[in-house]
Formats: structure tokens, sequence, C-alpha cells
């Protein structure tokens, strides 16, 4: 089913991992209408660590990090890409990912950084948003496509701490979780966001915070209803 709307709706692949999964009824409202959840801002420590660990990546080769990540000179940091409306839906995608890494047999790699405990499960849920770069990599709404064959998260996590000459430095061992390229897996995906934005509101959530919210914002307080009995009209 192909959205009703004229104008084509843009998807952030950053909100595939979290705000898609996690409540469809506040995932329609961003899309459709607008409205965004109010934003928790990222503690300024770990943008930092971000920052400075993709800043130093540039022009190095990955492997230098670990013999365990495959071989690449990082050649470009936090680029916006922007696809092709996709075929056969009303949606597009745009957004900016953490690293583009040039391979030796000529082709790119794309990683997304993290700061996080490692563990397996990251790559299942952050394989739908590494899959929509890819996507916007090799059908790009402008320029030349990109042959992407290798797509993953590099995972930084703390794991000990040194002392020497009024410093303190924080041991971040890099691990590698590659996550398979699936074009026609993410189509599928993409297929499904279409129907649900072209379809009517989805019901919220019953685990859903923001959803509770709403409505408690909306209803009035004790106070409000003292006031309200008192009233002489």
């Amino acid at each position: 089913m192909v959205s009703t709307n004229q104008n084509p709706l843009k998807l952030s692949p950053s909100d595939f991992a979290y705000l898609y999964e996690e409540c469809k009824h506040c995932y329609y409202l961003k899309i459709k209408e607008g409205i965004y959840q109010p934003s928790m801002p990222m503690p300024g420590v770990f943008s930092a660590i971000n920052s400075r660990i993709q800043g130093t990546l540039i022009d190095k080769n990955l492997q230098d990090l670990s013999p365990d990540i495959p071989q690449g000179i990082v050649e470009t940091q936090e680029g916006w890409v922007e696809s092709v409306v996709i075929p056969g839906t009303n949606v597009f995608i745009k957004g900016k990912y953490d690293l583009l890494v040039y391979q030796p047999d000529n082709t790119y790699m794309l990683v997304d950084l993290k700061i996080s405990q490692p563990s397996e499960d990251k790559a299942e849920k952050y394989k739908t948003q590494l899959a929509a770069y890819h996507y916007a990599l090799s059908h790009p709404a402008k320029g030349s496509a990109l042959n992407v064959t290798k797509i993953g998260l590099l995972i930084f996590y703390p794991e000990g701490v040194t002392f020497r000459d009024g410093k303190a430095s924080l041991e971040f061992p890099p691990k590698w979780l590659e996550v398979p390229i699936d074009e026609e897996g993410f189509l599928s995906f993409i297929a499904g966001v279409d129907r649900l934005l072209a379809s009517p509101i989805p019901k919220e959530s019953d685990s859903c915070k923001w959803c509770e919210y709403r409505h408690l914002k909306n209803e009035p307080t004790q106070a409000e209803l003292q006031i309200e009995e008192e009233l002489p009209f």
C-alpha cells in the first residue's frame, strides 16, 4: 500500500531502534503530525567521548585499533545522507551516519559508533538503522551511489582506569559487531512502516510513558477540582 500523502514522508534511521519499536502511536504523531516526544539530552561527557573518538579516527586504519576489526581507512565522519523515495512507498530516508570507511577492495564500510556495554543483541537492535543508512548511500537522492559492502557497530565501553602525570586515562577496548546486509528484509520493513503511516493513527501503547503523560496533563489536578466545586456558578 502506498501512503496517500501528497508529499513524501521523511524517515530518520535513528527512530527505528527505539521510537518505532516502543510506541507506534508516538511514531505516527512524529512523522505525520510533527509532534515530537521531549528528548532526553545525552550527558555531556558521553557526547564529548563520542566526538573525540570519532574525530581521532579520521584517516586512520580501523584495524590499527584491534586485529578483530576489518581493515579500512576512515574517510568521513558524521555525514548526512538522503535516499530517493523508496519504490512502492511514500517515504524516504534522511539522517546522519557516524563513520564511512574506504576498504582495500575499493568498496565502503558503514560504521555506527556506540558508547555502550557490548552485547550480541546490539546487532539485532540496530540492524534496521544501519540498513537505512546503507540504503540511502546505495540509492541517494543526489550524487553517485556508493558500493557499501559491509556494515556494523564499533562499540566502546570503559573497562579500566590508570593514573599518570596528574591525568586519569580510561581504557576503552573496541569491539566490532558486523551486521549482515539484507536489503530485501529492509524493504519489507519499510513497506510495513509505509502501511502504518497510510492507515488511521494506531492505538496508544499501554507501556508508553509519553502516552500516559498526555492524558495526565489534560486531567485537572485535585486543587483545580476543589476550586471548581467551590465556585458559586
